[in-house]
């Protein structure tokens, strides 16, 4: 006799394990995909401020500069003055790509962002008067532009700091040596179980 609720139980225990140790755990995360002859960033998440140390107030709007690993999400230019609040304290990546300023045509939502904003000083930039864990949201997109002519390389880039992380992943998240692996491991073991529990 089967029993499939002992398989169930056993593919929701794999794919817990499988989601915990997937790079992607960041509570904001954007992510710049290819669609048709555009590039599209959409962003969404939280971000916790504990940890950060309030740097600045400036403008600013929604682009990427990839060389020095820096991109904002968002409404496009014009840039509204003292629209982003700027925090010092997170490390991360010095660049993902060669790409040099590009700013996007279109977007919405909530102005975010990473980057070497003020005197050489990274910083994490979101809505002036954030409250944090406050779900953040936005989009831009990028007109008759590809990875390539952007500049920026596919991969994920994790910025971190004591309480949280930002996430810029450029096109599909792949999964690290050590969650493949686990996730075969789980799925041998599932089907190991599964011709356990037929009847003989």
């Amino acid at each position: 006799m089967r029993h499939p609720s002992k398989v169930a139980a056993l593919a929701a225990a794999l794919f817990a394990s499988f989601t915990a140790q997937s790079p992607a755990r960041a509570a904001y995360i954007v992510t710049f995909s290819e669609v048709g002859p555009d590039v599209v960033a959409n962003g969404g998440g939280s971000i916790n401020l504990t940890g950060l140390t309030a740097f600045a107030v400036f403008g600013d709007a929604a682009g990427v500069v990839p060389f020095v690993g820096e991109e904002v999400t968002g409404p496009p230019f014009p840039a509204t003055p003292g629209s982003l609040s700027a925090y010092t304290g997170a490390s991360g990546p010095t660049s993902f790509g060669l790409g040099g300023p590009i700013n996007a045509n279109s977007g919405s939502g909530d102005l975010v962002g990473e980057g070497i904003f003020i005197f050489g000083t990274r910083v994490i930039a979101v809505p002036i008067n954030y409250q944090s864990d406050t779900p953040l949201v936005d989009s831009s997109t990028y007109l008759n532009a590809s990875f390539a002519t952007l500049g920026v390389t596919p991969g994920t880039y994790v910025y971190t700091w004591s309480s949280d992380s930002f996430t810029v992943q450029i096109g599909p998240a792949v999964p690290e040596p050590s969650s493949l692996a686990l996730l075969g491991g789980g799925l041998l073991g599932l089907l190991a179980a599964r011709r356990a529990l037929k009847p003989g």
